[in-house]
């Protein structure tokens, strides 16, 4: 595994000015690289788009869809016997009134439960912690890691972190976006 330093930045001009500086300092080419990290739940892990299976609130919409029925049911036959008392109408009414009131009762409950509604609460559809922007990304060692940061931080990135993963062909290959980065703690402490 590798020793990698990064920093985020918020523009690619910004970030190629801080890899020219790495060049400036000494480290070469094949050991920086700079990508673009995609916002919060954009990083497509499914065909379909997305980084998770499901919402984190939908596993309540099965509790909100069966409280809907309910009260909806009972709405539309309350509905349906006004209407039934009021202009003789036939019973059939009344049925077709509940229905129809289940059937908007339910899709009112699951949307109530699939927004948190009745919890109190609203879960966050990601706990990532990486926010988006350009990354530039550094090969160091331990000798020369600080190094790199020192840099990137002069340079105006933010957000400094160490990681350990795959090098290949001047490029982090097995960079993860949802996993929690690592402040570089020894930097901040020494030189904040």
């Amino acid at each position: 595994m590798s020793l990698i330093v990064a920093a985020r930045f918020t523009t690619f001009p910004a970030a190629e000015d801080a890899a020219q500086k790495l060049f400036n300092a000494g480290f070469v080419e094949e050991d920086v690289t700079l990508f673009f990290v995609n916002p919060r739940g954009q990083h497509a892990r499914y065909p379909i788009g997305g980084d998770s299976a499901t919402d984190a609130n939908s596993k309540e919409a099965p509790k909100g869809a069966g409280m809907g029925v309910t009260l909806g049911a009972v709405a539309g036959a309350v509905v349906g016997v006004a209407i039934f008392a009021a202009f003789s109408a036939p019973i059939i009414v009344s049925l077709i009134a509940a229905g129809v009131g289940a059937y908007v009762g339910s899709l009112v409950g699951a949307m109530v439960r699939t927004r948190g509604g009745t919890s109190g609460h609203h879960t966050p559809f990601h706990a990532e912690t990486r926010d988006s922007g350009v990354l530039v990304a550094v090969h160091v060692s331990p000798d020369n890691q600080l190094d790199a940061a020192r840099v990137l931080r002069e340079a105006g990135g933010v957000a400094i972190e160490r990681a350990t993963g795959r090098w290949q062909q001047g490029r982090w290959a097995d960079f993860d976006p949802l996993k929690q980065p690592v402040p570089l703690n020894e930097y901040a402490e020494k030189h904040a």
